[in-house]
């Protein structure tokens, strides 16, 4: 079965995105469709402003962070991106870390599970498909928008939702298939 990364986007200080995180995962792992499931946190990544001085497409990775960074994306059969929304977009160090590589998302299927106050983070999601497409990554339709005001309590944690649960498994399941469908343009020419 394959490996799914969640990649949690945010590295702001106090953020929520580390919650939303552990959540989705333990819901992809009780989901069972990916037999190898890994939160990968952007904040303890901590990828510099993007310093490498030749180009993703070639792979020539001059920098120990970007190899290890290369490393744990090219492991990865699928993504889900756990992102906020800052200004109607997605958070820079999800850009950056996107950019750093090239070959390592080809032909991976992405979903999101977002979050903001109004939104729900779908407008940061309709702008990333745009770079995700670029890069031959395939984007689910389903995702998993949380209204942060509707869904933390007094103390700031998230509340159970059987509506976020239904998206979620929902969302996963398209994931996989695509995951599975996907894997003969993964394999090396």
């Amino acid at each position: 079965m394959p490996r799914l990364n969640v990649i949690v986007a945010s590295t702001r200080p106090g953020r929520i995105g580390r919650r939303i995180g552990d959540w989705f995962l333990e819901t992809a792992v009780r989901h069972a469709a990916f037999d190898d499931v890994r939160l990968v946190d952007l904040a303890e990544v901590g990828l510099p402003f993007h310093d490498e001085p030749y180009h993703p497409s070639e792979g020539r990775y001059v920098h120990r962070h970007t190899r290890e960074w290369s490393g744990t994306v090219a492991a990865a059969d699928a993504f889900v991106f756990v992102m906020p929304e800052y200004n109607y977009g997605f958070s820079a160090p999800l850009k950056n870390a996107i950019d750093y590589l090239y070959d390592e998302w080809r032909y991976k299927p992405v979903g999101f599970v977002s979050y903001g106050m109004t939104s729900g983070g779908l407008r940061a999601v309709q702008m990333i498909k745009q770079v995700v497409t670029t890069l031959m990554m395939v984007p689910v339709n389903d995702s998993v928008p949380v209204f942060l005001r509707q869904a933390l309590d007094d103390d700031g944690e998230l509340t159970p939702d059987p509506g976020r649960e239904a998206a979620a498994k929902l969302m996963l399941d398209e994931v996989a298939r695509l995951a599975a469908a996907l894997a003969p343009l993964r394999v090396p020419a």
